[in-house]
């Protein structure tokens, strides 16, 4: 290949990086969307108690599983080994392959789901074991659990398919599925609540249902999509079967990276239980106050990091088996960059802003001004972990492409010790704010250790620049937090609540105003977004 056309080449792969992550981003941000309209809805309708506390446990506990194996764990052991598959030995092999998984991945989730169901007291009480202090709390969690937890087996099947068409470069599918999940609960608060009110039952008890009924068009939508590009997978359900399954060497694979990713998978799940479970044990709704600051902190490491981690994943595990190291590192610095240009002013905000933006997105019907500055400082303590949050999600694909998983585990295991030790520190000063501060500062941690384990290995190598980027990107962001504390300090957020549009109005207004100041600050500095995107 000539010099021009491989200089050609180079640009029309930036261009669909770019474009793939933009897809990815906004469906994205449709899903964030929707599920703030989810919670908005939830808390003007159920506002902060033992009931939400209880849902929050049950809905935590298929989330957990979910993360833990079926975008955790399976997902970097399967989508590294299925693009190997598929850049070496072509379509057909990669097809048996994904039959050989489904089978054997369905099987584990009949079994998983029975023990579950069985098995729910147990699960709550580990989780949350602070919700006893409340009867009616603890067995409306129990209940939840046994109504929702099929809906990690919905999920994994989920995550199987949505690893194939990430693979196929097909993005839309697997990032807008979560928007029906969203509908689904949405439509369970607006008209389940009533009408389960109406004939005496418990009204929090629909949101369960709403759970499933999303469950379920997620896992249609993605079945649709490999149907219409011919890669359904074939599952056959018995014993002969798992164990044909069992038998294929790339399924062995699987399973096998599987073991140190469910390990540093778990890493992080186990922090989360502990943290839920100290919540359990702290005021009335703190389980509560960190599931609505956390969604809010989802928006920027959803729309940044995980965009990053689906559309880089597949490509650096292509570059990988082609043996192109010089690609491999520039997708890494590139994703890297994106993150500093977006993370550390968003990261500004919620240091800086927090409260507006909670009392303009929560603080209606039966959701209170406590509850608003309480998941204020929940915000404020996940917000200092933001930039390692969102880098994360780059930094991890360098590792599990190269079918690296156990590296990540062992640094994650490490940060858990951290992370812990340093809720023993923040809890007993500042209650469930001090579990967001410590995922928060762990979560830098974690990021920082990740990015020196890939410089030491020469996996990564930062391109020249760096220096002044930095330097441009943290002067915008000053800036940006001096407009953003005048803006949080001239308004009373709090009492305007009865004036909903006007305090719309001045978030919006304050909002576009930041994003202005930021961008064009960067723009003076030098730094030329266009050439950065099309790097």
């Amino acid at each position: 290949m000539s010099e021009d056309d491989a200089s050609k080449a180079d640009y029309y792969s930036s261009v669909s990086l770019i474009k793939s992550a933009s897809i990815v981003s906004l469906l994205t941000l449709a899903s964030r969307i929707t599920g703030l309209v989810r919670d908005l809805l939830m808390a003007a309708t159920f506002g902060v108690s033992a009931m939400t506390d209880a849902f929050w446990v049950a809905f935590r506990i298929p989330n957990m599983l979910r993360r833990m194996f079926a975008e955790g764990a399976f997902s970097q052991a399967f989508v590294p080994v299925l693009a190997a598959t598929k850049e070496r030995d072509g379509d057909a092999a990669t097809h048996a392959l994904i039959n050989a998984v489904a089978t054997l991945l369905t099987m584990v989730l009949l079994v998983t789901c029975v023990a579950g169901v069985v098995g729910a007291p147990i699960l709550v009480y580990l989780l949350a074991s602070g919700l006893q202090q409340r009867p009616e709390g603890f067995e409306a969690a129990v209940v939840m659990t046994r109504w929702m937890f099929p809906y990690i087996a919905c999920m994994s099947l989920v995550a199987l398919g949505a690893g194939v068409l990430n693979t196929w470069k097909k993005f839309a599918i697997p990032a807008a599925t979560p928007v029906l999940l969203n509908v689904s609960m949405i439509s369970a608060a607006w008209l389940g609540a009533p009408w389960f009110a109406r004939l005496g039952i418990e009204p929090i008890y629909a949101m369960a249902g709403g759970v499933m009924v999303g469950g379920l068009l997620q896992l249609g939508a993605i079945l649709l999509a490999l149907h219409r590009m011919g890669m359904s997978p074939r599952i056959r359900i018995s014993v002969a079967a798992a164990r044909a399954a069992w038998r294929d060497p790339a399924t062995r694979k699987i399973v096998h990276l599987m073991g140190p990713a469910l390990l540093g998978v778990s890493v992080a799940q186990i922090s989360l239980l502990i943290n839920t479970q100290i919540a359990s044990h702290l005021a009335t709704g703190s389980v509560t106050w960190l599931n609505s600051a956390s969604l809010l902190m989802e928006f920027p490491t959803a729309m940044l990091g995980v965009a990053l981690g689906v559309v880089l994943m597949p490509q650096l595990a292509a570059a990988k088996a082609a043996n192109d190291a010089e690609k491999f590192s520039q997708m890494i610095d590139w994703g890297l960059r994106l993150v500093m240009l977006l993370a550390v002013p968003s990261a500004v905000a919620l240091l800086t802003f927090a409260q507006p933006l909670v009392a303009v997105l929560f603080h209606y019907g039966n959701y209170t001004d406590r509850d608003v500055i309480q998941t204020t400082s929940a915000l404020m303590g996940y917000g200092c972990g933001l930039l390692g949050l969102v880098a994360i999600k780059v930094l991890t694909p360098g590792y599990f492409a190269s079918q690296n998983i156990k590296t990540p585990a062992l640094i994650g295991i490490a940060v858990l010790v951290i992370t812990q030790g340093l809720n023993v520190l923040f809890v007993p000063m500042l209650a469930h704010a001090g579990l967001a501060l410590s995922i928060g500062v762990g979560a830098m941690v974690n990021a920082l250790w990740l990015l020196l384990g890939l410089m030491r290995s020469g996996t990564f190598v930062p391109q020249p620049g760096w220096a002044r980027f930095a330097m441009q990107v943290f002067a915008a962001s000053a800036l940006l937090a001096v407009f953003l504390m005048w803006a949080n300090s001239s308004f009373p957020w709090l009492t305007m609540r009865d004036e909903k549009f006007t305090r719309i109005g001045a978030l919006a207004l304050a909002v576009s105003g930041g994003m202005a100041i930021y961008f064009v600050a960067i723009w003076a500095a030098g730094l030329n977004l266009r050439q950065l995107l099309r790097r």
